[in-house]
Parts: structure tokens; sequence; C-alpha cells
């Protein structure tokens, strides 16, 4: 089924919308039955029928029927944030003992929900390529997590290549590919076990609204769906899934043209003197730029720089400068927004994390690129970075 028509349509034809040309919106946090016999079988099959909102609901269940297609998944679930996704995936395949590689740099907020279980018997390792993957893999190791491109560096995984390894040794995946969308990268068409996602980024497109979603196949997803989803409780509303469908529908179209101005804005920094280096997987200068097109379909626009300075004064003011690149976390709506993980991550996890002092990330937005190409050149010499 083509990607624009699950975007678009799929499921939105179904009896219950009335012809309504929008989803209906089920708000109501329980569902009644006809007998107390119909009512226990509901229960005892929660995670696909609609007993309590908490379970599920036909507005949620419907954007997780489009995520699932989208990655090519048996089955999806949607969470009420990334990292509700996240924790609950995570916990889901490990118990007490168990140990989990993490390839490479990953979301921040999932080091520290590996670092929380800690407490709880289960130990992580952080490896950087495959080669120290077959050192730090132990007997109990059960888990292997990565993102690709990689949080904050972009650096792109072989996917394939580590799904074959992590099989070999009878280890899940797990994937975040927040960064690419369904749209541009499907991870478990090329091996990948699980694939985790926050919707707040690019497929809700509008900087309102939280989300998370896990997608797999049914034999991983349906015990996630009646344990850890239910016990904590991070579930999707309503009306934030109904946010999750209208951001699918302009996805394509959306990322389309976040592709192009993030393209247009990498290349005229990579030609900057005030600029070491640009790490954006779309450039044909990027290291893993080889693998990434063989592997993605598109490239998003959310990539790092590295300001040709240590200092972050400088780097301060570099942001300071900017006029229309809008100072903030999260990434992936209208507005383009900066960041500078220097300004408020201690020396010593940037060293952990191999983040320089001088790294800025940008999300280019769906602005003019000219006119984000010309704020870029001005805060650059405003803030006297020139190389």
């Amino acid at each position: 089924m083509d990607d624009d028509w699950i975007c678009g349509r799929l499921g939105e034809d179904e009896p219950w919308a009335l012809g309504a040309v929008n989803p209906p919106v089920f708000e109501n946090s329980l569902f009644t039955f006809a007998t107390a016999e119909e009512l226990g079988e509901a229960i005892r099959n929660e995670d696909e029928r609609y007993v309590y909102w908490r379970g599920t609901n036909p507005t949620v269940d419907l954007a997780q029927r489009k995520l699932a297609a989208l990655e090519r998944a048996e089955r999806a679930k949607c969470f009420g944030s990334g990292m509700g996704a996240i924790s609950a995936t995570i916990s889901s395949l490990v118990s007490a003992g168990d140990h989990v590689l993490v390839l490479g740099a990953v979301y921040g907020p999932t080091t520290q929900f590996l670092r929380y279980l800690e407490k709880f018997g289960v130990t992580h390792t952080h490896a950087g390529d495959l080669a120290e993957c077959d050192s730090a893999i132990r007997e109990e190791t059960r888990l292997l997590y990565f993102e690709s491109p990689s949080y904050m560096a972009y650096e792109v995984v072989d996917i394939a290549g580590v799904a074959a390894w992590a099989r070999a040794r009878g280890l899940v995946t797990v994937m975040d590919n927040t960064w690419s969308t369904p749209l541009f990268q499907k991870p478990l068409t090329l091996g990948v076990d699980l694939v985790v996602h926050s919707l707040s980024k690019y497929v809700g497109g509008h900087s309102d609204l939280v989300g998370g979603v896990v997608a797999g196949p049914a034999r991983l997803i349906r015990p996630l769906a009646r344990t850890e989803y239910q016990l904590y409780g991070a579930a999707m509303s309503p009306h934030d899934a109904a946010k999750v469908i209208k951001g699918l529908r302009t996805l394509p179209v959306r990322m389309a043209a976040h592709q192009e101005r993030g393209l247009a804005v990498a290349r005229f920094l990579a030609g900057h003197p005030g600029v070491r280096a640009v790490n954006h997987p779309g450039l044909p200068s990027h290291p893993g730029h080889g693998i990434a097109s063989r592997q993605m379909s598109g490239f998003s626009s959310l990539f790092s720089i590295e300001l040709a300075t240590d200092d972050t004064r400088q780097v301060a003011k570099f942001l300071d400068k900017l006029r229309h690149f809008r100072i903030g976390v999260s990434w992936g709506g209208f507005e383009s927004l900066v960041n500078a993980p220097a300004l408020s991550t201690e020396e010593s996890v940037r060293a952990t994390m191999g983040i320089p002092a001088g790294l800025v990330r940008l999300s280019v937005g769906l602005e003019p690129a000219d006119t984000l190409i010309k704020d870029l050149a001005e805060g650059l010499t405003a803030g006297a970075v020139k190389g």
C-alpha cells in the first residue's frame, strides 16, 4: 500500500466515521457492553478491545493502525510520550540480571532511564561500533538499542548489518527512528525487531503534541500492550491521537519541504569559514552518506554543526544573534529551532557523549531557506564566529 495513501486515507472511511471528513474523536473514558459475558471477553483482550481509555480507544487505534502500516509492522502501540514508549519497550524486554548494549549516541533521557534500571538489577554498556559490541556483549545481554542517524552527532549505522549481528547472538534489537520518520526509513524491513518514535516531532509536525509509539511484530507488541502499557499508564489521549492523524495527512508534503530546506541550509554552512563541520547525512561529504543513501529514501532537516570555536560564550552569542531560528528544545515543527548542548550539559557528560563545546543543533523548519541562510550568516558574523 502506498505511504501517501496510508497517511491520508487508511481507516478514515470506517463505518463509524459516518461520512465525516475528519475521523471522530472518542472522548469517553469507558465503553459499556450488553452482557457481563461480553465485558469479560473484552477485558481478556483489552489490548485490542475497547474497554477503558487506558487500554485503547477508536481514535488512538486508528493512529496505531496508520503508524503500523507505515512501518510495515504487524502492530503499533501509541503512548503519551516518546519516553513512555521507550521506557515501556525496554522494560518489556529485560528482567533483573539482564544486560543492555547501547550502540552509538542515543537520546539523553534514554540513557537516564537505563541508569534508572540499575537499581532493579539491569545493567547497560555503551559501545561505539560493532567491534566494541563484540567486546562488551555478555552472557546476560538481552537487548541492543540504537538510533540511526545517532543523537546529536547524526552518525549513520548500517541497520541491516547491526540487526544481523544481534540476531546471530540471540539479541532483540530496538531502534529509535524518529529522525527519519516511517516515510524515509523502515528499519523493520532491514531486520530490526522493534521501532520507537517520538510522535512529538515530524509526525505531529506542529509543536502541539507530545506522544510516542512502538511498532513491530504482534508477538512482542501484545505482551507489552497488556503489561507495561497498562501498568505504566502512559496512555495517549484521543485528542493527541487526532493530532497524530492530522499530522500524518500532511507528513509526505512536509517532509519533502523539510528535506529541501534542510539540505539548502546544510550546504551553505558546509562552505562557511566559521563552521568546522556539518553533520548532515544528506551531504555527500558525510562519512555515512553512502550507507544512508542505500537504507533511506530521504533526509529530514535536523542536523548539527560544529562552530569554529571552543568558547561557549561565543556559542551563546551566536544563538542570541539569530532572529528567525528560535532557541528551544525539541524539533520537527514548522518553526526553525536552535540549541547548543554545551550550554546546558555538564562537561563530563558531554565528554562521555562525544559532544564538542562548539556543537549546535539546528532544526530547519518550513520558513523560506533564503531567509534562514541569511539569518545564520548574520549570526555567524555578529557572533564573531569567523574561523
